[in-house]
């Protein structure tokens, strides 16, 4: 049982479709759900890959990873003729900065001074500094550790841009820890399948997205009540912040979740403002224009307004929302294509009245940063000019959650639905819908 626990705790830091981890969960728990209950996790798990007619989708099941500096770092090894320590794995910040700190000195290269003009040492200071190397040998080793220097930015830049891109799914549930994980079962699948749900891919359309929340979710989620005392509400929060959840944690518990939220709207508030102005970004329309890192965009949206979202069930369950009335930082719109706009007016929509809010309200960045005034007040005056419910479009309030129906999780070529895997498969490899036929 434990490896299925196990598989089960892997796909939070993957995008297994929902079908596929139902399917999981059938057979770790079979043995203790109902009848009624097994009905409805069927309705994804028959539709499961290994069910399936296909057996295979074409859409990637993971998130990006970052590249670290392996091969720099290798190609240096071999040229200052050091021992490489086992099992390095020059894939994370801390080993390519160790990497750094302990090479860079062997040439008396200052790591952060990359300036080929002022920053190498001549031939008399190489010489005062007893190193007995060719100018082109300096030159060769002192190049290298630049371009490990710059991967190491880069891989910094891009890890950070995953990390937002899994926040705007799923909030935090691939931090959560194993041991968290295998406590309880019942929440356990919540989480899992829940998450599942919520990595599913935007599809190509002029109405609203599926909310991730269905039919599975709620009977998942009502077996951790009738189960309550064993539950494991805290990394249920993780994903899931709902008003019920946070009820079953203690004030510290709560507090600390505001905390760690705080802080990541912080960061992502800093981040959304070098986007900001480095994207010519038309705000009265958010319509994306040539030039525009719409993909970096959304998903930095994506993660601020889920940040925001559990700031403010955590404001609220803490009782602490009058600070609203001192500080209130709104949603940030996505950047929309031109052709998604045109065809909801030709429908008969207009564009979205939340648009209309974020024009008048000041910029949430400068509001967290306390560069500029904004409260409750401001927001929901805004909202009644824009024609909206302040509260139930989760600008002052928490958003209220709705329960839909399962539905099969489509083959998409860049959110165009198409009916077969291999069919996806071809017209991916032929970019069609990308733009670049």
């Amino acid at each position: 049982m434990m490896l299925n626990v196990k598989q089960l705790y892997n796909t939070l830091d993957a995008r297994l479709r929902p079908e596929d981890v139902a399917e999981m969960i059938v057979e770790l728990m079979k043995n203790h759900l109902a009848v009624h209950q097994l009905t409805t996790l069927n309705k994804a798990a028959s539709r499961s890959l290994k069910n399936s007619v296909h057996g295979y989708t074409s859409m990637l099941q993971t998130f990006s990873t970052a590249i670290g500096a392996e091969k720099q770092i290798k190609k240096a090894i071999e040229i200052f003729k050091v021992n490489e320590k086992e099992n390095s794995g020059y894939n994370t910040t801390d080993k390519i900065e160790t990497f750094l700190n302990e090479a860079s000195p062997l040439i008396h290269k200052i790591v952060g001074q990359n300036d080929f003009k002022s920053d190498r040492l001549n031939k008399d200071l190489r010489k005062l500094a007893g190193l007995d190397i060719s100018k082109r040998n300096y030159n060769k080793k002192w190049r290298l550790l630049k371009r490990i220097e710059i991967r190491l930015h880069k891989f910094i830049h891009e890890s950070k841009k995953i990390e937002l891109q899994k926040i705007a799914k799923h909030g935090l549930s691939h931090t959560i820890s194993f041991e968290d994980f295998s406590s309880d079962l019942n929440a356990a699948c919540f989480i899992a399948y829940f998450n599942a749900r919520s990595n599913l891919r935007n599809v190509f359309t002029n109405h609203s997205q599926d909310r991730p929340f269905d039919e599975i979710c709620e009977m998942l989620f009502n077996r951790c009540k009738i189960y309550s005392e064993e539950t494991n509400w805290l990394a249920i929060s993780y994903i899931y912040s709902d008003k019920e959840v946070l009820l079953h944690l203690t004030d510290e518990q709560k507090g600390k979740l505001l905390g760690k939220w705080t802080v990541i709207l912080e960061d992502i508030s800093t981040f959304l403002e070098e986007l900001w102005n480095e994207n010519d970004i038309n705000r009265k329309t958010m319509a994306v224009k040539k030039g525009n890192d719409s993909t970096t965009w959304n998903n930095t949206v994506g993660a601020w307004n889920k940040a925001r979202d559990n700031w403010m069930n955590l404001i609220y369950a803490l009782g602490m929302d009058s600070i609203l009335d001192d500080i209130c930082f709104g949603k940030v719109m996505r950047l929309m294509a031109a052709d998604v706009i045109a065809w909801h007016l030709s429908t008969g929509g207009k564009i979205d009245p939340n648009t209309e809010v974020w024009n008048i309200v000041p910029l949430p960045w400068e509001v967290f940063q306390e560069r500029i005034f904004c409260n409750k007040e401001m927001i929901v005056n805004a909202c009644k000019e824009a024609g909206i419910d302040p509260e139930n479009s989760g600008w002052i309030a928490p958003r209220l959650q709705e329960v839909s129906q399962f539905k099969p999780t489509p083959e998409l070529v860049h959110g165009v639905m198409v009916t077969n895997p291999f069919l996806s498969k071809i017209l991916r490899q032929n970019k069609y819908f990308s733009g670049k036929l």
